[in-house]
């Protein structure tokens, strides 16, 4: 099913999962779908394996955190960041390097202090290759940590063919 993509949110420079100057990190891109969940597009390289041709199962994990969580900031005007307090994930395919992987979250409730939410990585063939659910705390950004937003090269990052619908 397609999903129209209404936004794009910021990337940074040393983040594991959308740091783009992070030699070893995935580089990540998070675009938000007209219904308001949150697709992540990345391809995992060598570097990031745990079995030859295999990408590692923390790392996996680490993307759907960070999806999941990313995926309040889509909801509110100002910024509300995750923090994470459960994470859990079931992994039910191999995922293969140097494709190019779709991850999906999206927010399935909340209160004021907390919220839930779910995610998937889906395969390039369309197979759901991991799942996860998540618990987190909804925390302002000055209570996490010192953060400079020019410092960590905080922004909205535009690709050459950035996409307008995704396919999930």
């Amino acid at each position: 099913m397609k999903h129209k993509i209404i936004g794009k949110q910021h990337n940074s420079k040393l983040c594991f999962v959308c740091g783009l100057k992070n030699k070893f990190g995935i580089h990540a891109h998070f675009y938000i779908t007209e219904k308001k969940e949150l697709v992540a597009l990345f391809t995992p390289k060598d570097e990031h394996q745990s079995y030859p041709g295999r990408l590692h199962g923390g790392i996996a994990s680490a993307i759907l955190d960070e999806t999941i969580g990313r995926a309040i900031l889509n909801l509110y005007d100002v910024e509300i960041w995750g923090v994470t307090i459960e994470l859990n994930v079931k992994f039910k395919k191999p995922i293969p390097l140097n494709q190019e992987l779709k991850v999906v979250g999206r927010i399935t409730s909340e209160n004021s202090r907390m919220f839930e939410g779910t995610g998937e990585i889906i395969l390039s063939t369309g197979d759901v290759a991991v799942t996860a659910e998540g618990k987190y705390l909804k925390v302002p950004l000055e209570k996490i940590t010192d953060f400079d937003k020019d410092e960590n090269e905080w922004k909205i990052v535009h690709l050459e063919n950035e996409p307008k619908e995704i396919d999930v």
